[in-house]
């Protein structure tokens, strides 16, 4: 999954703002690169807690910068586009404009809407987890996979058939790094639930912590947490450096999942 942030305040620095034909041309570079998904957010998910100038963005203003987007993309993608949203109203006009699956960083805590909405659209969700405070006090992974199997069946319930949720634990999402890492390691055991696994590590702050370096030199410590992360069962990889982490992402399948050759 390649990440096209169409935001000023992405905090990886690669926001293409209202540029409408840079980030046309960097999603079907994406796709060239060979991404299976491309996933178009309109808010930066950036923690208040770190950038003091964080502020949440209207749904009016979300909808205008993905939503041309998305219309331009359509019909000329041979990929999914996926919505990186938490409000139900942008998620529906996304679908209703061409994307085809919904991610939800809020893990539905954000609109209460989401879950009928989604339901009623029947397109796969990706439940994020998070949380507002680092606590766990019995343990990091447990509890993540105790709230994302709560959310999971919060929009099951409304409708949504279990084979079109997919979960993601939320690297760096009310998490330390510690946290962060910790739940990498634990990640089996979320997959051992059954759902899809989706997990988002690039250049995330863990990264940067353990190296020591900014975001924009994490790109090997992104690599070495998805080669990981597909050993450990992900099915799903999110990244901003689509081109190299396909390579790490072919080659830690084919060790992992067994080798085909690329045609």
């Amino acid at each position: 999954m390649g990440v096209l942030n169409v935001t000023p305040d992405s905090f990886s620095g690669d926001g293409t703002g209202d540029d409408l034909q840079r980030a046309v041309d960097l999603a079907l570079s994406f796709e060239d690169d060979g991404a299976d998904i491309i996933d178009i957010g309109g808010e930066s998910s950036r923690p208040k807690s770190v950038y003091k100038d964080a502020r949440p963005v209207p749904s009016e203003e979300e909808s205008r910068r993905v939503i041309p987007v998305i219309e331009a993309l359509y019909g000329r993608l041979g990929i999914p586009i996926s919505i990186d949203t938490q409000k139900s109203t942008v998620a529906n006009l996304a679908v209703m404009s061409g994307a085809s699956m919904v991610n939800d960083v809020s893990m539905l805590g954000t609109d209460s809407g989401m879950a009928d909405v989604i339901a009623g659209l029947g397109v796969p969700l990706i439940i994020n987890h998070t949380r507002t405070r680092a606590l766990y006090p019995s343990g990091v992974v447990a509890e993540v996979i105790e709230d994302l199997c709560r959310a999971a069946k919060l929009v099951e319930h409304a409708g949504l058939p279990p084979s079109k949720v997919i979960l993601d634990p939320g690297i760096g999402f009310g998490k330390t790094a510690e946290q962060s890492i910790d739940m990498q390691r634990g990640l089996s055991k979320l997959v051992d639930l059954g759902y899809p696994v989706l997990i988002g590590t690039s250049r995330k702050s863990s990264i940067g912590k353990v190296l020591g370096l900014p975001a924009d030199q994490r790109n090997e410590g992104t690599a070495a947490t998805v080669a990981l992360a597909i050993e450990r069962g992900a099915d799903i990889v999110r990244v901003h450096n689509v081109k190299e982490m396909v390579r790490v992402a072919r080659m830690s399948d084919a060790i992992v999942r067994g080798w085909s050759p690329k045609t």
